[in-house]
C-alpha cells in the first residue's frame, strides 16, 4: 500500500482481455466499455496506481535504474526512476515479409484500437467477404465472428490442421463443424503474397487459385515483444523471449518479467516453453509482485490449459498432444 506504482502502457487501454476482442467485432459484446475491466481512473481511485496510457517506454538504463518514456500524445520525453521494474510487454502478431503485406486492407488484432478499427471498417460499409490467415485461437475466433456477421469467410492455414494444441483426430471434429457453418477451410495452404485489385484484395495461396476478398485478417501467431529487454542487455531465451527464474526475475535482480514475453517451463515435459495464455500471465504477475513485496513465491510452470468457443462447440485442452510427446521422447497412451 505504501509503494508508488506506475504503469506505462503504449496503447490507450489497460486491463483488457485479448480473447474478448473478436467478439466485439462480431457484435456478441455490444459495448466498447465492456472490453476493459479497469480504466486509468478506476485504477487510481481504487488502488492509487498511476496508469499512464499512450506512454511508450523507449529504453531502460539499468545502471541508473531509470526508464526513458515518451508521451505519444504530447511528444514529451522524460525519465522515471525505479527500485523494481516489471516488464509485461506481451507478444506481437507475426507479420511475415510477403509481397503486398503493407496493403491497407490487411489487419492484425492485438489491441483494443485494432478491434475498433476493424469493427469500424465492417460496420456501414459494403464488406461481404474476408480471408483469415492462421488457425490458432484468434484466427478461429475471428473466422467465427465474421461468419456470424453474414460474411463469406475463408480460413487459410499452412499446416494440415487448425488449433495446433489438439491432436489431428480430435481436431477433425472442429474442421467438420466449421465447414458445416459455411466457412471455406483451406488446410496445407501457405500464403505467398497479396495483390491490390479494384474489387478488393487478392490473396495468393500456394497450389491454389488466388482468393478475391474485401479484407484480410492476419492471425499467424505471436512472437515475444522483447525489444526493450534485449536492448537493455537482459538474457534472452527461447525464440527471443525473456529468460526468467522461478521468481520471475530476469538476469537483472531488480527487473522482473511476466506474461507472453517470457520463457517458462512446460510443467508436463519439464522443458522450456513459450505459452501465450492469460491464465499463466496472471499468475506470473502475482508471483512477481509477491517477490517484490518480500513474500517468497515461485512459479512452477504451466500445463497450457486453454478453452475456446467454436460456434456450437467448446474446444478445451490441457497438457501436451501426441506430437509434443513424441518430440520430447515421452511415452503416452
Amino acid at each position: 500500500e505504501k509503494a508508488q506504482i506506475i504503469i506505462f502502457e503504449r496503447s490507450g487501454f489497460i486491463s483488457y482481455a485479448n480473447c474478448g476482442l473478436p467478439y466485439y467485432i462480431g457484435g456478441t459484446i455490444k459495448n466498447q466499455s465492456d472490453l476493459a475491466l479497469q480504466t486509468p481512473d478506476t485504477f487510481w481511485d481504487e488502488f492509487r496506481i498511476d496508469a499512464r496510457v499512450r506512454h511508450e517506454v523507449m529504453s531502460i538504463d539499468r545502471e541508473n535504474k531509470t526508464v526513458t518514456v515518451k508521451g505519444l500524445d504530447s511528444g514529451k520525453v522524460y525519465e522515471e526512476s525505479y527500485d523494481k521494474l516489471i516488464l509485461s510487454t506481451g507478444a506481437m502478431p507475426i507479420k511475415p515479409k510477403l509481397p503486398g503485406i503493407s496493403n491497407s486492407k490487411i489487419y492484425a488484432l492485438r489491441t483494443v484500437e485494432d478491434t475498433l478499427t476493424i469493427r469500424k471498417e465492417l460496420v456501414g460499409k459494403d464488406i461481404k467477404s474476408a480471408v483469415v490467415i492462421g488457425g490458432g485461437f484468434i484466427g478461429v475466433e475471428m473466422a467465427e465472428n465474421l461468419r456470424e456477421l453474414g460474411m463469406e469467410v475463408s480460413l487459410v492455414e499452412k499446416q494440415e490442421q487448425i488449433l495446433g494444441q489438439l491432436d489431428r483426430d480430435m481436431v477433425s471434429f472442429v474442421h467438420f463443424h466449421i465447414k458445416a457453418k459455411g466457412i471455406n477451410l483451406l488446410l496445407g495452404s501457405g500464403v505467398e503474397g497479396f495483390k491490390d485489385i479494384p474489387e478488393g484484395i487478392s490473396v495468393l495461396v500456394e497450389n491454389r487459385e488466388p482468393i478475391k476478398t474485401d479484407i484480410v485478417i492476419l492471425a499467424l501467431g505471436v512472437m515475444p515483444d522483447s525489444n526493450l529487454a534485449e536492448a537493455a542487455g537482459l538474457e534472452l531465451g527461447l525464440k527471443g523471449s525473456i529468460a526468467v527464474n522461478e521468481h520471475m526475475q530476469t538476469s537483472d535482480a531488480d527487473i522482473y518479467a511476466v506474461g507472453d514475453a517470457v520463457e517458462i517451463i512446460n510443467s508436463v515435459t519439464g522443458l522450456k516453453a513459450m505459452i501465450s495464455l492469460a491464465g499463466p500471465a496472471s499468475k506470473q504477475g502475482r508471483i512477481a509482485a509477491d517477490n517484490i513485496s518480500g513474500i517468497e513465491s515461485t512459479y512452477g510452470g504451466s500445463a497450457a490449459s486453454s478453452i475456446l468457443k467454436v460456434f456450437d462447440l467448446t474446444v478445451a485442452s490441457t497438457g501436451i498432444n501426441e506430437r509434443t510427446a513424441n518430440a520430447a521422447g515421452i511415452l503416452y497412451e
